[in-house]
């Protein structure tokens, strides 16, 4: 999972892009990169938060009021400076690209571009191969006059042949800023519009908050198979190609990792969490148990937690204090950072839980070590009972489309039952939220759950699941 951006302005746009990036660093720490045009392009990327890639002097060599950026987390590839996007070619067109996803059919791709289209792969990255596969297709056209019907054509071209998740901004020179997304619609993107002084600008962004924060109005929310181009005089054009049906959008932007003021699908992000929280509820019910106060791990579990004190009419208490310095750990790269960053960001209230049955609410158990030393944190802050509660369904199956999930091994629940999964993490309790309640919570929205249910949209086989998990498994190694 990545965060990228795009804008089309009326004035130099770096400085708009660093601060959009900054609204998106939630979806990466890895690295972070823009990529402007004014006659050629211009490029700034290394691995590292935005705040500690890019300074005034690195900004103001920066021009262009078109440009991209993007915000990385790793979950294909090594972690070098070079596998940092944007990504950008100048021969024979030039093109500037990000994108949030993985692409699935990489090694099949990767031959037809080498083979067919003689074209050396230099990284790992999926984006090289989507840029490579756009480009060839645009090679195909009369050159140098191509116009924006060429262009949607070798988007529904790439549509067909590159299998996976993502989402694509291009900058295009001479030609214009086009956002464009996989048939499944899994990763999100949007278009806003800000009007001022009688100028326009456009720009393209993961999430509703970050285009919000810069002014923009929210335009479209891209669905699967859609392409947007914004041409040089600030036109807009749009294609609508073969969509899957249903759609699958990515559940786990609602679970964990869009911002609680985005908004997805007509759904507000801290809505759907309440809403969830509230049905998890059902299952204290169902076992007996009552819970004296709730706690959420924060920070993404707010508003679980606060959905599920209101259904159960008990008392939501902070229950920890959390280092706002300190980052997220389930996208740190290695299980020695995320035991060190879980010690170093959480302590728990003693006079919250002291002597208390206390519901723990947390967005989801990946590996299960976080669970565990949250349970041992409120341990020894003298809680009575502890009740470790997942606002997600238990996550059996690797995620083969950008989120750090892709090996099963490392998967708890894929391999332990949810007995040993809570002798393992130490609690009283272990709760889990039901898929077919989190599907409820969202009628009429194609939802991927590939992670809980195993049933992957865009059918890719077992062998393509085999060679992620191996890539990723050597990718940790490398990095």
């Amino acid at each position: 999972m990545c965060g990228i951006i795009g804008v089309s302005s009326y004035d130099d746009c770096a400085t708009e892009l660093f601060l959009g990036m900054n609204a998106l660093q939630h979806r990466g720490q890895d690295a972070s990169g823009i990529v402007t045009f004014s006659g050629h392009f211009r490029l700034v990327k290394g691995n590292g938060l935005v705040s500690q890639v890019f300074d005034a002097e690195s900004l103001e060599g920066l021009p262009g009021k078109t440009g991209l950026g993007h915000v990385r987390y790793a979950t294909q590839g090594t972690l070098e400076p070079a596998m940092a996007q944007p990504f950008y070619m100048n021969y024979p067109f030039g093109i500037a690209m990000v994108h949030n996803g993985n692409v699935d059919n990489s090694g099949e791709l990767a031959a037809w571009l080498h083979d067919e289209q003689y074209r050396l792969i230099e990284t790992t990255n999926d984006l090289e191969l989507i840029l490579y596969a756009f480009a060839s297709e645009l090679e195909k056209k009369p050159l140098p006059g191509i116009g924006s019907e060429d262009i949607f054509d070798a988007v529904g071209a790439v549509q067909r042949r590159v299998q996976g998740a993502y989402a694509v901004i291009a900058l295009i020179a001479g030609k214009g800023l086009l956002g464009f997304k996989d048939p499944y619609g899994i990763r999100p993107l949007f278009l806003g519009k800000r009007t001022e002084n009688g100028k326009v600008a456009w720009a393209f962004a993961s999430e509703t908050s970050c285009l919000e924060m810069l002014g923009y109005e929210i335009a479209k929310e891209l669905a699967g198979g859609d392409a947007v181009l914004i041409d040089t005089d600030g036109n807009v054009q749009e294609r609508h190609f073969s969509a899957a049906k249903p759609g699958a959008f990515c559940v786990f932007e609602y679970i964990y990792f869009a911002r609680e003021d985005s908004s997805f699908c007509g759904s507000l992000v801290a809505e759907a969490r309440e809403a969830m929280g509230k049905s998890l509820a059902k299952r204290f019910k169902e076992r007996g148990l009552e819970p004296d106060v709730v706690i959420d791990v924060p920070t993404s579990a707010e508003f679980f937690a606060q959905g599920l004190a209101d259904e159960l009419g008990i008392p939501y208490r902070r229950g920890f204090v959390k280092n706002k310095y300190v980052g997220r750990s389930f996208i740190k790269p290695t299980q020695a950072e995320r035991s060190r960053t879980v010690r170093l960001k959480l302590n728990p209230i003693p006079s919250v839980v002291r002597g208390k049955k206390v519901a723990v609410v947390d967005d989801s158990i990946v590996r299960g070590t976080t669970s565990k030393r949250i349970v041992e944190l409120l341990r020894q802050a003298g809680a009575a009972k502890i009740y470790c509660v997942s606002a997600a369904p238990p996550l059996r199956f690797p995620c083969v489309y950008g989120i750090d999930m892709s090996v099963k091994t490392e998967l708890i629940a894929g391999a332990k039952s949810l007995d040993e999964v809570a002798a393992f993490i130490g609690a009283d309790e272990l709760i889990y939220q039901s898929l077919e309640d989190v599907e409820a919570c969202f009628p009429g929205v194609g939802l991927c759950s590939a992670c809980f249910s195993g049933v992957y949209p865009t059918g890719i086989s077992p062998e393509s699941i085999e060679r992620i998990e191996r890539d990723r498994i050597a990718a940790k190694k490398a990095g």
